[in-house]
């Protein structure tokens, strides 16, 4: 067996299962889930209608390198949405989701010499730390803390460790915050890569989803463009359709950027066996060349986070997001604790902050706080906010 597997940690919806084994939510009441991040809104009826009219295409062997037609509406909406002009022939690659994509690129770009070094932030989607691992590396872990606007700082990073880091994750909107990290922290980062080699990517699959319609989230590639950098270099960005189309199932993305390393990256996914299937790329261009369904879809987060605001804030200390569908709040006693007895008494489900994140010096930047993900319909999210405000009251 590899042995790199034994490095892995648990999953934290498996730390969640062993933390409540044993425990009964009440049983006159539903069981309200705000733990895991997966979209509960209807997928758009052009997208459905896509699939069910193509279903014949299963009789075809899909290309990994993506249909051009899908491919150029990705190019398109990468133009439309960040201003940015991106050559779809080598320079934008359709994936399975990104959670396949943030994987598999660590196993295409990292070396695996002694001290190979991949950076992310801490807290963060665990798949960071398990591409990282798998791929021969160490992390370097980036805090976001509230002293900091919850943001990752490349001053942070020594100069020992950027010379031996060879990829560094972004995510922005973050998970578990919602932080959001502007033009000029992007470009810092895009410096430090350039002058260190390192490839930047950028996990921006919660990009669509934001509080203000007049300042939507910036990316990566469009942090490029504005400083000069033309071509990319070292710079990978990632989209989803999961969050901004409510296609979680479906499992289709891109990533764009740099054309040389989309060309290694194409390359180890004709071996990795990770073509989308043929129906998913027609019915994911129909997606991309869309934007009415999300306009939608971005209103109906913003009236979840008004209505269960109103009611948490004047018990929790909640966090402010710029993205994401993410609460992140300090809780007053520990986090494992509170989320145990919250399911217990109150059948309403969250997950500990510290699962997400890992223990160094100054401690786990995650701990005593919760993830809260308002992927539920309104009337259930209110209702947990309800039942969670009353839980802290009795506290």
């Amino acid at each position: 067996m590899n042995p790199d597997l034994d490095l892995l940690k648990p999953y934290p919806f498996e730390r969640l299962a062993t933390l409540l084994d044993g425990v009964t939510p009440p049983g006159d009441l539903p069981l309200l889930k705000l733990s895991v991040g997966e979209p509960q809104h209807a997928p758009p009826e052009i997208v459905m209608t896509a699939i069910a009219e193509n279903l014949d295409l299963l009789a075809k062997y899909p290309v990994t390198r993506g249909d051009l037609q899908l491919r150029e509406a990705q190019a398109r909406w990468l133009k439309k949405r960040h201003g940015v002009t991106i050559n779809a022939n080598n320079q934008v690659l359709p994936v399975n989701g990104t959670r396949e994509a943030l994987f598999a690129i660590a196993q295409t770009c990292v070396g695996r010499q002694q001290g190979a070094l991949v950076g992310c932030p801490n807290p963060f989607y665990q798949i960071y730390e398990g591409a990282a691992l798998l791929a021969g590396a160490q992390t370097v872990l980036l805090n976001t803390e509230e002293s900091g606007g919850f943001l990752p700082d490349p001053d942070a990073v020594s100069d020992e460790h950027w010379d031996a880091m060879q990829l560094l994750y972004l995510c922005s909107p973050g998970n578990p915050t919602g932080a959001v990290m502007d033009k000029r922290l992007l470009q810092r980062f895009i410096e430090k890569a350039q002058r260190h080699n390192v490839v930047l990517v950028s996990d921006e699959c919660y990009s669509e989803i934001y509080p203000d319609e007049s300042t939507p989230p910036t990316g990566l590639l469009a942090a490029c463009d504005a400083m000069g950098l033309k071509d990319y270099r070292n710079c990978i960005s990632m989209h989803s359709l999961s969050k901004r189309s409510n296609l979680p199932g479906m499992r289709s993305g891109f990533a764009a950027g740099d054309a040389r390393i989309m060309a290694q990256f194409l390359r180890y996914r004709g071996y990795h066996g990770s073509a989308m299937p043929p129906h998913h790329q027609l019915a994911s261009t129909v997606a991309w060349d869309d934007e009415s369904h999300v306009l939608e879809n971005r209103q109906r987060y913003r009236e979840k986070f008004s209505a269960v605001r109103d009611i948490l804030a004047p018990v929790l200390a909640l966090n402010d997001p710029g993205g994401a569908f993410y609460l992140w709040p300090k809780v007053p006693i520990d986090d494992e604790t509170f989320t145990r007895r919250l399911y217990a008494e109150a059948g309403v489900l969250v997950l500990p902050g510290s699962y997400l994140g890992r223990d160094v010096d100054a401690g786990n930047p995650g701990s005593g706080r919760v993830r809260m993900a308002l992927v539920a319909e309104l009337a259930d999210c209110v209702e947990a906010a309800e039942r969670i405000a009353a839980f802290v009251h009795r506290l």
